[in-house]
């Protein structure tokens, strides 16, 4: 994998309007790959140093644990490469979009070990890499509509980059402080 391919940012009308508090979180250096290495690294080194007992807290009643924002950006990052190789495929297909409660209900996170957790997050990311490592530019640009919403598959990239860094800021302001 060449994290020194550069995978621009994508401009306003690439991605629905609500997206723009993820993508504007990450740099418009083009570096999408190295920031989605150094999110991993940066999430796995703040989760494994914080106390065990913080992976189940929850800051408010409904909230989810440090365990279920995990695993809700494994689940969010598989569905948006999804979306993204669907679309870079040249599908028309307009895709379902999900609701997010229920797969944090289903995923049985706070059941599992912290370690089993990273390691899915792990073969995920590398996998995500991978993929848009894979795309050229003109497939980058491609568009297709999923959720009632049209995006470009790089726009999904830096969807799945800033979601990250977002809940990761949550986690840092209101789990760990």
């Amino acid at each position: 994998m060449n994290l020194d391919h550069i995978i621009q940012k994508p401009a306003a009308g690439e991605f629905p309007p609500y997206a723009s508090m993820y993508i504007d979180l990450i740099p418009s250096d083009g570096r999408l790959l190295t920031h989605l290495w150094n999110n991993l690294q940066t999430a796995t080194k703040l989760v494994l140093s914080s106390p065990p007992d913080k992976h189940l807290y929850r800051y408010e009643e409904g909230k989810w644990t440090i365990k279920e924002i995990l695993v809700h950006i494994i689940d969010d990052e598989r569905i948006y490469s999804y979306r993204a190789l669907r679309f870079a495929r040249n599908d028309k297909t307009e895709l379902p979009g999900f609701d997010q409660d229920p797969f944090a209900f289903h995923s049985k996170a706070n059941e599992r070990t912290i370690e089993s957790i990273l390691e899915e997050y792990e073969a995920v990311r590398m996998s995500t890499m991978t993929l848009f490592d894979s795309f050229s530019d003109d497939v980058l640009l491609l568009r297709g509509i999923a959720n009632n919403n049209e995006a470009t598959v790089r726009a999904l990239g830096y969807h799945i980059a800033g979601h990250e860094l977002h809940h990761l800021n949550i986690i840092k302001n209101l789990y760990l402080k």
